[in-house]
């Protein structure tokens, strides 16, 4: 499950990045109910993008922000009180490791979804039913 982190150059130190990422993966497997499950703790992965101040704006103007995109197969997360319930979690995240150098409103997420067999993982596609039998392997292991 890609997350996607994009900052602000200069609003996360590289220690605090390392810290709201960790954040974000813990979010978003415990929204879901998966948190300590094998199968899917490896696959949550992601990129931070650090980008030039000048580079992020907000109303046409530069702006300390933060961006939180997860891509999820369309399975994952699929009530609105889970999209809700991570949405809020990862802005927390994010505004914990900023320590104040974000305003609230300036941390927009998004979830993006995949559709029925376009999740891969190793070259392998998965269908939604793939992915359900692999989450329960690693349940059971």
């Amino acid at each position: 499950m890609p997350i996607t982190l994009t900052v602000s150059e200069g609003l996360l130190s590289s220690q605090a990045q390392a810290q709201a990422f960790a954040g974000l993966t813990d979010a978003v497997l415990d929204v879901a109910g998966l948190t300590g499950n094998t199968f899917m703790t490896a696959n949550v992965i992601g990129t931070i993008n650090v980008l030039p101040a000048n580079h992020v704006l907000a109303a046409g103007k530069p702006v300390a922000a933060a961006f939180v995109e997860l891509k999820l197969p369309e399975i994952a997360l699929a009530t609105t009180e889970a999209k809700r319930a991570f949405i809020e979690k990862a802005t927390e995240v994010v505004e914990r490791a900023a320590e104040g150098r974000i305003k609230r409103e300036h941390i927009w997420s998004n979830i993006v979804y995949a559709p029925e067999g376009a999740w891969g993982i190793a070259g392998q596609s998965y269908s939604n039913a793939d992915l359900v039998e692999a989450i329960q392997n690693a349940a059971a292991s």
